[in-house]
């Protein structure tokens, strides 16, 4: 079963995204490098705090809270404290490069939460047998942004299409560890066709998706939101779509592959020439 996660540290929002059927929704403190990182770049850069973890606790009943801390810096200890105390039943890590982060992330999060790694840097992916070696990781995340940010690629479905993905969730699935990567757009919205997108997600195995910005329509606040995206019918739209590309066989699968990677190839070949 695909768990969805939408970002926001709004409580509407948060009560429309769980009462839509969202499983997961995210409070993102990530703040260190990340505007070095992406502000040159259309994304959306969270300024939330410990304080809206707490806010947004108190409002959900069924949809588990998951908070991204800022990659490992002197402070992580007492930040990975004050996120538990405040709540939160998933822990994610970003920017990690080496296990030696991700042994201290594990070791100093409780049993009360779930640890979920956000591999999205070159060397993670590099030192991943190493990485798959630490006890105590429950989920891993594969960031498409940042991660070919740091490639030096041109689109971040290229990690997709040329197979990194692929060759993470092998080996992310043999050590018995839930994954997902990326995220999507609104079925039948986006750049990348979004049912292609999930039609991987089934291929690979992966049992997590963001979604992206999309899913608010570009509204800025609750009032907004409701008027331009009925978020129910388009996470249902996802589930259904799952549930159709379920009944596909795997020859029909590897032809969909095929169809992203000639899609990917064009939206390249446009920005070269755009």
């Amino acid at each position: 079963m695909m768990k969805t996660i939408l970002i926001t540290k709004d409580i509407k929002v948060a009560k429309y995204a769980e009462n839509s059927g969202v499983d997961r929704i995210m409070v993102d403190l990530e703040i260190l490098g990340k505007n070095e990182r992406q502000g040159h770049l259309n994304t959306v850069i969270s300024k939330h705090t410990i304080e809206d973890v707490k806010i947004i606790r108190k409002v959900l009943n069924n949809s588990k809270l998951l908070v991204r801390i800022n990659p490992i810096n002197p402070n992580s200890k007492e930040e990975i404290k004050r996120v538990i105390e405040s709540g939160a039943d998933i822990l994610m890590l970003p920017m990690f490069s080496s296990p030696e982060e991700v042994q201290f992330f594990v070791e100093n999060s409780t049993h009360k939460v779930k640890k979920m790694l956000l591999l999205e840097t070159p060397q993670a992916l590099a030192r991943i047998d190493d990485i798959l070696e630490i006890k105590g990781v429950d989920e891993i995340h594969i960031g498409l942004n940042d991660l070919h940010l740091g490639m030096n690629l041109d689109f971040m479905f290229e990690l997709l299409s040329g197979g990194i993905v692929e060759y993470l969730s092998k080996k992310i699935k043999a050590k018995g560890i839930t994954f997902g990567f990326g995220g999507i757009a609104r079925v039948g919205q986006g750049q990348l066709d979004s049912s292609l997108i999930l039609s991987e997600h089934l291929r690979l195995g992966s049992e997590i998706v963001i979604l992206s910005r999309d899913f608010k329509g570009g509204a800025e606040k609750y009032e907004e939101l409701i008027e331009k995206i009925d978020l129910k019918a388009e996470v249902l739209l996802i589930k259904r779509t799952l549930k159709m590309l379920s009944l596909q066989n795997v020859v029909k699968l590897l032809e969909n592959k095929k169809k992203l990677k000639e899609k990917v190839k064009k939206i390249l070949l446009n920005k070269k020439n755009g």
